[in-house]
């Protein structure tokens, strides 16, 4: 342990266990002790320390920023201009977007923008006028999340805590104080309607939009029918909550995809936000995104905005983004309530103790007094009690045989979007179910590991008397040689096994679109997997790839690229200065384009053969071959060659194809305008397997199973067709594959990815 990185720490008024945690991670105490050293001499004013020490918990995960936007963003807070997390966060985006620029980085920040007291009063009621008839019926029931994420949106730079407190004054001063009315729980309702049947479930025709859905998702229960689902748990209040959330639902179908942005998303959630969204949509519904982000530690902006730019690359846009921060409010009073009628208790054991099946044993507070349970609550949500020392637990045994799920636990760390307002934060168990309820979620469709979490899902809603969503499982996408985990991925990433988050042998949606997969082949390959309940299928890459295929042959423009150069120089005979190439000889009217052609030109190495097998068809010293969309026939005069006994130069005479001296095979070529002009150069990377075993944790050592020939890199030459200056777009290189411009191109070098393989030819020879 570091005495320096606590020293450092100190200085920001991080002291005791927080201090240790913070010092046992690597990344943040070398952060901290940089950003005080750089800092200087003196006393560290408050306000400052706790913007350093957030930007101390980012750097290690902001790997774009450079000493120089570090230093610019440190001096920013020692100014005085960049006083809150949500400015740092903006300062951040700003470096990753603007590298080698700091034009508009204080109008990116909010520099010099000052909010009054009086402009957040104007803008809270401004918003509670919008809601004031709602509010004034429904009273403190009022969910005040949705103006406060209003809020956040038109007053981006306020400080979050005083709007809250001025939303507080202004229901208090509309409302008056809590009444026993107020107070009361809702009252129960004995008598059950009628049970709406599955034929209520709206579905949208439009042409190509319309969605189909086979097997249990079906049969899914109508809106307000969630009863009607088996082993879903009923209480007296039930029929009465449900018919109302009916009605405020409109009797319409709400799904969510809820991702935790501490990293980014990969081909398994990408079926998850392909049946929340389809579902929805194939029902006339609508879904929400929603971010789950209940763990300040290792959440980022930067996951935020990397996964609202997944799910609208794979063509969906959310009905509501929403966060389960914006329910901070709701979930500690909905907390408070559970401790209040027997159902949670602050609890002291040790965080070992907690884990595991085997031998356990009820908590020894587990029935301590209620009162007691509260001061102890509201003492860990002011900060008086230290990490790891208290969690609220739920009195609940779950279907694993796990006692007492945790709902509350301690963290002080600052959170991305609410800064240091709280220092308690939710957990999944507590969270999950309650943030469906509060916005009305009709079916809650998680992944097969959930699964052991239903039960407890069902006793929070009904122990709270809140509306209870249905939760229905599914199983998970296991995709062969694929590489899932966060943690096994940054591995990965730290080792130089791979280039990022994004690079194109993992299966992260950042890689697979770096790679060129268009997205709408990634939602057809969903569509072919399915939703089914068996969790045990291997799914095959290949059923990716070929979906890939089917929808680049008909986008992907068709141009010539030779990845192996081998000099070959027209020594006689005719030919024209250019030739006409269709784009697309799939799609009618895709058009033509034109490429040069003189006396050299470049083909693959493996198009021309000394000594070759049986069955070679293309361009040996006595077979002829001819070139693709040229129409001209090449026989081979003279060959050089090298040390290795390969060709290094071929001399060849041209004549016009004709039906009498049409060779058996076809090759591309690259040429240019003239021969003191070389074709353009271009870095091409073919990717291949990452792993070479289907499980690339098999026998628990990751590093073995990795391939070591995963990429190979070609020096090649391009025709002139091609636009190289637009990332992301697809072309096919001819009779090679399909490849993608990557972001890494320049001018001088493009640099293209493999996207996929051409299809196995049956009818292509040996080379």
């Amino acid at each position: 342990m570091s005495e320096e990185g606590l020293a450092a720490l100190a200085r920001l008024g991080i002291t005791g266990d927080h201090a240790i945690e913070a010092n046992k991670n690597n990344g943040i105490s070398n952060a901290t002790l940089s950003l005080v050293g750089k800092y200087g001499d003196g006393d560290i004013p408050s306000e400052q320390a706790t913007v350093i020490f957030s930007f101390a918990t980012k750097i290690p995960k902001s790997k774009a920023l450079t000493d120089t936007h570090v230093d610019t963003i440190l001096a920013s807070i020692k100014k005085g201009d960049l006083t809150r997390v949500v400015q740092l966060d903006a300062a951040i985006a700003f470096f990753k977007k603007n590298k080698d620029s700091v034009d508009g980085y204080e109008e990116a920040c909010g520099f010099g923008i000052v909010i009054t007291p009086e402009d957040i009063t104007t803008a809270v009621a401004a918003e509670i006028e919008k809601v004031k008839d709602e509010l004034v019926a429904k009273r403190y029931r009022f969910s005040t999340g949705p103006i406060i994420a209003s809020l956040r949106k038109s007053m981006k730079w306020a400080d979050a805590k005083a709007v809250k407190d001025e939303i507080d004054a202004q229901v208090l001063a509309l409302l008056g104080p809590k009444t026993e009315e107020d107070m009361k729980k809702p009252p129960k309702v004995k008598n059950k309607s009628e049970k709406p049947s599955v034929k209520d479930t709206k579905v949208e025709e439009k042409g190509e939009d319309v969605i189909t859905f086979t097997g249990a998702s079906s049969h899914f229960h109508a809106v307000g029918g969630n009863d009607t689902t088996a082993n879903y748990v009923t209480t007296p209040n039930t029929t009465r909550l449900l018919a109302e959330h009916k009605k405020r639902v409109n009797n319409t179908v709400h799904t969510r995809f809820p991702p935790e942005p501490n990293g980014i998303l990969h081909i398994g959630h990408a079926k998850a936000i392909n049946f929340n969204f389809k579902y929805a949509k194939g029902n006339g519904g609508n879904c929400y995104l929603r971010y789950d982000d209940t763990n300040p530690e290792k959440e980022g902006q930067e996951f935020v905005d990397g996964i609202l730019t997944d799910v609208r690359w794979l063509g969906y846009e959310p009905f509501k983004i929403t966060y389960s921060s914006d329910y901070f409010v709701e979930l500690h009073e909905a907390a408070v309530e559970l401790i209040k009628r027997g159902g949670a208790y602050v609890c002291h054991q040790p965080a070992e103790e907690l884990k595991g099946h085997e031998d356990r044993k009820f908590s020894p507070w587990r029935e301590r007094p209620i009162e007691e349970s509260l001061k102890l609550f509201d003492d860990m949500k002011k900060g008086l009690i230290d990490e790891g020392k208290a969690t609220l637990r739920m009195k609940h045994i779950m279907e694993d045989g796990k006692l007492d799920p945790v709902a509350y636990r301690i963290m002080f760390a600052p959170h991305h979007r609410t800064g240091n307002t709280w220092c308690i934060y939710p957990t999944y168990d507590f969270t999950h179910c309650l943030c469906d309820s509060f916005e009305d979620i009709t079916h809650s469709l998680c992944t097969k590991e959930f699964q052991n979490r239903r039960s407890s899902y069902y006793w929070l809603c009904n122990s709270l008397d809140v509306y209870c969503p249905v939760q229905w499982e599914y199983s998970r996408l296991n995709m062969a040689y694929a590489l899932v985990s966060k943690r096994k991925i940054g591995n990965l990433i730290d080792t130089n096994t791979v280039r990022g988050w994004d690079d194109p042998r993992l299966f992260t949606l950042a890689a697979l679109r770096r790679r060129g997969f268009p997205p709408e082949a990634v939602n057809n390959f969903c569509a072919l997997v399915g939703v089914t309940e068996n969790n045990n299928t291997l799914v095959s890459p290949k059923l990716l790839e070929a979906c890939v295929r089917d929808v680049l042959n008909v986008k992907a423009t068709r141009v010539m690229a030779v990845l192996d150069p081998l000099k070959v120089t027209i020594t006689s005979g005719d030919y024209p200065s250019t030739v006409t190439v269709e784009n697309n000889a799939v799609v009618e009217g895709s058009g033509t384009h034109a490429v040069p052609l003189c006396s050299v030109l470049y083909i693959d190495r493996d198009d021309f053969c000394i000594d070759p097998p049986k069955g070679y068809r293309r361009l040996t010293p006595t077979q002829s071959v001819c070139l693709k969309a040229a129409g001209l026939v090449l026989h081979t005069e003279s060959f050089k060659t090298g040390s290795d006994g390969r060709a290094t130069e071929v001399s060849v005479r041209v004549e016009a194809l004709t039906k009498e001296n049409k060779p058996k095979g076809f090759i591309h070529w690259v040429s240019s305008a003239s021969p003191e002009k070389p074709p353009r150069a271009a870095e091409v990377n073919v990717f291949h397997q990452l792993f070479n075993t289907e499980n690339p944790l098999e026998g628990k050592d990751m590093k073995k199973n990795v391939n070591l020939h995963s990429l190979d890199v070609f020096d090649a030459l391009i025709d002139d067709s091609v636009d190289v200056n637009t990332v992301g777009t697809v072309y096919q290189f001819e009779r090679i594959g399909f490849f993608v411009v990557d972001k890494e191109s320049t001018p001088e070098l493009p640099v293209f990815n493999r996207t996929v393989a051409l299809k196995e030819d049956k009818g292509k020879t040996a080379k």
